[in-house]
């Protein structure tokens, strides 16, 4: 597994991040942390730096549970499980069709069903910093790894 960490100390940063990351992911992409990690944040830097959307349309999927960018030919989708409780309803999204299918799949709190991930995948750790560093409550440290299971 390679894995490499960043630091970020303001929400521009956490986006230009997400903007250089955005040509080096592909397939699935685990977005790990908790509430107000940065999570989304990072994904409209990820999505804008894609060329699909700009940082304005970028919102949490968290009521909708999928957002899709782009067209087609060169979609990117943002997926929020956090209202999720079972496996089997996280299977009614056709998850494995999005992962079958190329496209950027960035996916929140895919953790809690990790039966239903693929093998492949990078997961990017995100954890806010606040209580290290309370006079700036933006800072963030952002590990991504690429894990590959045989």
């Amino acid at each position: 597994m390679e894995s490499r960490t960043h630091l970020t100390h303001s929400e521009e940063e956490t986006i230009e991040l997400g903007r250089k990351l955005a040509p080096e992911l592909s397939g699935a992409v685990l977005l790990i942390g908790n509430l107000g990690a940065g999570k989304t944040t990072l994904t409209k830097g990820i999505v804008e730096g894609r060329g699909v959307a700009a940082i304005e349309e970028v919102s949490s999927p968290t009521f909708t549970l999928i957002h899709q960018y782009g067209r087609l030919d060169n979609p990117v989708f943002h997926i929020d499980l956090y209202r999720l409780d079972e496996a089997r309803e996280v299977e009614t999204l056709g998850l494995d069709d999005l992962f079958a299918s190329g496209a950027l799949v960035l996916l929140e709190w895919a953790e809690r069903f990790p039966a239903l991930l693929p093998r492949n995948r990078t997961e990017i750790r995100l954890r806010a910093l606040a209580l290290q560093d309370p006079d700036n409550d933006d800072s963030r440290e952002i590990q991504i790894t690429h894990v590959r299971e045989r």
